[in-house]
């Protein structure tokens, strides 16, 4: 295969890897997979036609450029981010292409903002964190509700999870940004993320119908506090977790997803409800759709091939919400995503 204008995706073998690499292989895009484990990275190519394995550890520079020699882009979907999302950052800017991630840490997007954004600007290269359900997708409903507003005075994300089983990779995640933010938890208040050791509270959210009125657990901070205030006029970001999926992330015994159709989709559903309100007005952006990890590929594959047909707002580091228009954005991804705005 020709790997000129193929897309690497990193840590192709993991949960959201794989959704990743059938949804390039969907839309026509060569496929380049690479991670630590050549063993799984063969066994993967060979299930897929066409598809070429190339390892490569984060703790070895000079195969990670091996990796990315000649591709056009790389999505890193390996995490935990905290550990991967430098150093592939940085192989991306050596080789002189686009850096995309999936991840949801909030200490790693941050990183990835502020140590990376003078080298993506000076070298022109667009680099988007979090392109994903967490951080990506709020951040993207929170732009196209702002419409031609230029400052709000709060942006509200609410996930309405019908479940929410963790892979692995998640559990794994999670407990890295616990630990290093010492088991604080953290919301972005005054224009800038605060630590705090509050006892965590449960509210109501009054999501669309079918939906409706559902308990949530207030400040269950994700990656849009990193993502909307990246770019947008916003001093408050909140973010709300239906408390039943919350509850099903705390429990040790929830299992991993698991397949319940040809795509390799969980029965788990969402709705994503983003408020915004300025000066006494609100707007509002809704998207649905199943599984929170399948829905990320169609979101990451849809920006990576935006970036290089040079459909972007943005260049160097930058959210979804800055680097692509975010209501056209959305609207492509039916049927795999529903989007819906109210003003």
């Amino acid at each position: 295969m020709n790997t000129t204008a193929a897309v690497v995706v990193y840590g192709a073998t993991g949960h959201t890897g794989r959704f990743i690499v059938a949804e390039l292989r969907r839309r026509g895009v060569a496929t380049v997979v690479s991670g630590r484990d050549a063993a799984q990275l063969d066994v993967l190519a060979a299930a897929w036609p066409g598809v070429v394995a190339r390892p490569a550890s984060v703790d070895d520079a000079g195969s990670l450029d091996r990796a990315l020699a000649g591709a056009a882009a790389v999505i890193n979907a390996a995490g935990p981010f905290a550990v991967t999302g430098g150093p592939v950052v940085e192989a991306a800017l050596r080789a002189g292409i686009p850096y995309l991630d999936v991840a949801a840490e909030l200490e790693a997007n941050g990183a990835t903002f502020t140590d990376h954004a003078e080298a993506a600007r000076k070298a022109g290269t667009s680099v988007v964190p979090a392109m994903a359900f967490y951080g990506g997708l709020g951040d993207l409903l929170a732009t196209a509700a702002m419409g031609e507003w230029t400052s709000a005075d709060e942006v509200h994300v609410a996930y309405g999870l019908s479940s929410w089983h963790p892979t692995p990779g998640t559990r794994t995640a999670g407990a890295v940004s616990h630990e290093r933010r010492a088991g604080r938890r953290v919301r972005f208040t005054d224009g800038a993320l605060r630590y705090h050791d509050d006892e965590a509270r449960v509210q109501e959210w009054a999501f669309p119908e079918p939906l409706g009125r559902r308990p949530v657990i207030a400040e269950f901070t994700m990656a849009d506090v990193i993502t909307v205030p990246s770019h947008l006029d916003v001093p408050e970001v909140r973010t709300y977790m239906a408390v039943e999926a919350a509850r099903d992330l705390a429990g040790e015994d929830t299992p991993a997803p698991e397949a319940v159709d040809a795509l390799g989709r969980s029965d788990q559903t969402f709705v994503v409800d983003v408020l915004v309100r300025a000066g006494g007005v609100e707007r509002r952006a809704t998207a649905r759709g199943q599984d929170i990890y399948a829905i990320t590929a169609p979101l990451v594959v849809e920006a990576v091939q935006r970036i290089l047909a040079g459909r972007t707002r943005a260049t160097g580091v930058a959210s979804a919400g800055a680097m692509f228009d975010a209501a056209d954005f959305l609207r492509a991804l039916a049927p795999d995503l529903s989007f819906e705005l109210h003003s």
